[in-house]
């Protein structure tokens, strides 16, 4: 992978939006796929083929509650003309009380039971007098009727859901039939957002006569997790360089990407771009837009740092330009992978 060369300042003259969005395309790539366990997969993309490893139904069942039977012994069943036979037990779901019947006999059944040897159809209690020890039987099920046969569904090995599926609720209820407890997707990236300004204050606490309250790390936090990454707010960090390090370095390895908000324009508290302008491989410099013209961007211990400025509507749209642009996707991508199948349903 071609990363971009980032290891100094850049000069006053501001660069080209596309070409900052070029630099961050190079470094920022899907995250390794891995197996994914099926509570956390929703949303998440298909790494890897969903492919039946058992049978959808794995065994012949009944469709209906009623009576496991031979389609010949019924045949000629009627209202005026009733077969009577004798029951030889019940069969419940998950509960096979009875293996097999014999011919002349039937066995009661309840839905999604599995049909005993001997039997090739299901009398439903309508068409019956639910008798327990003799049923009276008044009209005909032919072979197969009321029978759900095993692999109606799904065969073991059917190719059921391909690389990059979005995972919705049918998807995932489909891995779940098949016995699968995880998926291999790619995961969502931990975003870690950290905002810097001794001049902020946490929403419902006082505020002071020089503070105002902290909304970017809550916005940048929350646009993270639209996109469908998990989100860590780490809080407010004053100015101070030092303390700003401590407070990125003690999140860098639970983080994918850090997100990071003020501190990086020309004035003398600008403690984010004083303080990782000699780590890594950053970049700082004027981006030819309004709002939003501060930037940088580079890689701090492999993860990619997004250094956006303070302002609440150049951050966002900062997020949104760099972080999370529509044309490149980086960030849906490192989420989910890049996605050709089906939508979530």
């Amino acid at each position: 992978m071609v990363r971009p060369r980032m290891a100094e300042q850049s000069s006053l003259d501001p660069i080209p939006v596309e070409e900052l969005q070029a630099r961050i395309a190079a470094v920022v790539q899907p995250l390794a796929p891995r197996p994914i366990p099926l509570p956390d997969a929703l949303g998440l993309v298909l790494a890897e083929d969903l492919v039946a490893g058992v049978a959808l139904p794995p065994f012949a069942n009944s469709a209906m509650d009623g009576y496991a039977a031979r389609a010949a012994d019924v045949a000629g069943a009627t209202a005026q003309t009733p077969v009577r036979l004798p029951v030889v037990g019940e069969i419940g779901a998950g509960n096979a009380g009875v293996r097999r019947i014999e011919a002349g006999q039937v066995a009661k059944i309840m839905t999604g039971a599995p049909i005993p040897d001997g039997c090739d159809t299901v009398v439903p209690y309508e068409w019956t007098d639910r008798g327990v020890a003799l049923v009276t039987i008044t009209e005909a099920s032919g072979p197969g009727q009321h029978v759900r046969s095993a692999g109606e569904d799904v065969r073991v090995g059917d190719r059921l859901l391909p690389v990059g599926t979005r995972l919705g609720p049918r998807q995932l209820g489909l891995a779940a039939a098949l016995g699968q407890a995880t998926v291999v997707a790619h995961p969502r990236p931990r975003v870690v957002v950290i905002a810097t300004g001794s001049e902020l204050c946490e929403p419902g606490s006082p505020l002071g006569p020089d503070s105002i309250y902290d909304a970017n790390s809550h916005l940048i936090a929350a646009s993270a997790e639209a996109l469908g990454a998990t989100a860590r707010r780490v809080g407010i960090v004053p100015d101070d360089p030092q303390g700003f390090l401590a407070a990125l370095h003690a999140e860098l390895g639970e983080a994918d990407l850090v997100v990071t908000s003020g501190g990086v324009s020309q004035g003398d508290f600008d403690v984010v771009k004083e303080a990782l302008i000699a780590e890594g491989s950053m970049w700082f410099g004027p981006v030819a837009m309004q709002p939003g013209k501060p930037q940088g961007f580079g890689l701090i211990g492999g993860v990619p740092i997004f250094t956006l400025p303070g302002n609440p509507v150049s951050s966002y749209i900062s997020f949104e330009v760099f972080v999370a642009p529509a044309k490149q996707g980086r960030l849906v991508q490192a989420v989910l992978g890049p996605s050709d199948g089906d939508q979530p349903a």
